[in-house]
């Protein structure tokens, strides 16, 4: 079963600033003008235009897909600006309202383990209580019977698809979706229970195409924790056999390599004239889901503090122990040795690249500015392992498990395989002349440096909530986010193929509601 970030979370340690979140991005004063000259195709055809990828090309934002944020995606706001130059009509399989959410036979789709919603309706932002809530009602969006199936659409984003999966039959197939082996938003519009999403998106012959897959191959990795447990990194045991892999683990980059390249094929195949974009994968680990949390979120007034430390004595004079024995250098005590103090504190967590001293909770150090915790784990942060426990708070008197937080070679794993993906990538584009590159990874790197993205009457960066770019899960691009990015490609694709698509005013597209 698939799951997209649907806790509501309580952000500890975080202020924000801006009391109205679309203003955050100053207007500026005679802003110089988006476009000039005649509008132009080029070397370019986007008669038919059709975009594959994942969640991120279908529009999925807030933690949920729905219309308006369908009606806002990038490559439907591209396809917008293409129909000014020969471009034709863009179908989506539009959700049927801005509630979101998706349920399977007029019931919610449950997560087997906890009995949770897997697929929840979208978050808005409570400015009394300064968190993201999720609307209330009930979704309408049926998985079955929703009059989609057997239509060709040109928006072939599939939320939670991983690159091999948009060549794997039956990834539509309702009969399938417990096994884990379907994805019910695919299942929505397949065109046949048997369909392959590629073939599907080769239905329509695209004059025009863009292709983006291999975040979801690393990403849900680090929403696992990186957990061993669950989750496996198969480029490090250079395993390239997507039968294997389970849902967290991190691709092989020849998998990414092979999924691309059938992509560009299928299109190929279908119209030799075709032209298309292939876009490589940003380093998700800069994303705010990942990097709002802050290591020491914990706020603790001096008496706490001192209580705390007595109970971490023994713990503290077992480090001093192992290192009189020699089992670890000053420099691991001194990383593991856990202190409180007075005002804001790191959490505790579970390091099993730590030297094994003892039992299990012996791994135990607090964290630093080098560990990452996703945002979903801030409501965790302080409640108790044992309700009947008082002492038993998670992240201070509990250690955070290895599911709640990346430490630094698991963030490295998966900063290695975007790095490897990005490399096969641009050797698949490199053999194609009717296919372009664009740099992601520079375009997301480019949105934290430097106070963000200025798209002309206004900027953007990838602060969570306040920056405009980035929706409430963290993840996914508001409305703005998506123009900015539109806007981007179009100034790559102007270049590349001798047009003047005219880009779009970004202010004049959403950021996060608030309520």
């Amino acid at each position: 079963m698939i799951a997209i970030t649907n806790r509501i979370y309580k952000l500890a340690g975080v202020v924000f600033t801006c009391a109205v979140v679309a203003a955050c991005s100053a207007d500026v004063e005679n802003p110089p003008p988006l476009n000039s000259g005649e509008a132009s195709a080029g070397d370019a055809d986007f008669t038919t235009f059709v975009s594959v990828g994942d969640s991120l090309t279908a529009g999925y934002t807030d933690g949920t897909l729905y219309l308006l944020g369908q009606q806002n995606s990038f490559p439907a706001i591209l396809a917008n600006q293409f129909a000014d130059v020969g471009g034709g009509a863009f179908e989506q399989p539009l959700t049927n309202d801005n509630l979101g959410g998706l349920i399977r036979n007029d019931a919610p789709i449950l997560d087997p383990a906890t009995n949770e919603n897997l697929f929840d309706n979208r978050f808005v932002f409570n400015t009394d209580t300064e968190t993201p809530e999720r609307l209330e009602g009930d979704s309408t969006n049926e998985v079955n019977g929703s009059g989609l199936n057997g239509t060709a659409f040109n928006n072939m984003g599939v939320p939670a698809a991983k690159s091999f999966h948009v060549i794997t039959p039956g990834y539509g197939d309702d009969a399938n979706i417990d096994t884990g082996e379907a994805n019910p938003y695919y299942v929505r519009f397949a065109t046949t229970p048997a369909a392959r999403v590629i073939d599907d998106a080769g239905i329509l012959a695209p004059s025009f195409y863009t292709l983006w897959l291999g975040s979801n191959d690393v990403i849900w990795y680090g929403f696992a924790g990186g957990d061993d447990a669950i989750a496996t990194d198969r480029y490090a045991a250079d395993d390239v056999d997507p039968a294997n892999y389970l849902y967290y683990d991190i691709s092989h980059p020849a998998v990414v390599a092979t999924s691309i390249l059938e992509g560009i094929n299928k299109f190929n195949e279908e119209n030799p004239d075709v032209k298309g974009v292939v876009i490589n994968i940003p380093d998700v680990t800069t994303i705010p889901y990942f990097t709002t949390v802050p290591y020491n979120p914990v706020p603790l007034d001096q008496a706490t503090a001192d209580a705390v430390n007595v109970a971490y004595e023994p713990y503290n004079a077992a480090l001093q122990q192992a290192l009189a024995a020699g089992v670890i250098d000053e420099a691991e005590a001194a990383l593991r040795t856990i202190q409180f103090v007075e005002g804001q504190n790191a959490v505790v967590i579970l390091d099993q690249d730590l030297t094994p001293i003892g039992g299990p909770e012996t791994f135990m150090r607090q964290a630093t500015a080098n560990d990452l915790i996703p945002l979903e784990v801030a409501p965790v942060i302080g409640t108790l392992a044992d309700p009947s426990n008082p002492n038993s708070a998670l992240g201070v008197g509990v250690p955070l498990e290895d599911k709640y937080v990346l430490i630094p070679s698991e963030i490295q794993a998966m900063q290695a395989a975007v790095a490897a993906y990005n490399t096969e990538i641009q050797t698949v584009v490199d053999t194609f002349s009717n296919v372009m590159l664009f740099d992601a990874a520079s375009f997301f790197a480019e949105l934290r440096a430097n106070g963000g993205i200025d798209y002309g009457t206004g900027s953007v960066n990838d602060d969570f909530v306040t920056g405009g770019f980035f929706s409430l899960d963290g993840i996914h691009p508001t409305g703005r986010g998506s123009a900015v990015f539109s806007n981007a490609l179009i100034d790559a694709i102007n270049a590349e193929f001798n047009a003047n698509v005219y880009k779009v005013d970004a202010a004049n597209y959403p950021t996060v509601l608030l309520k």
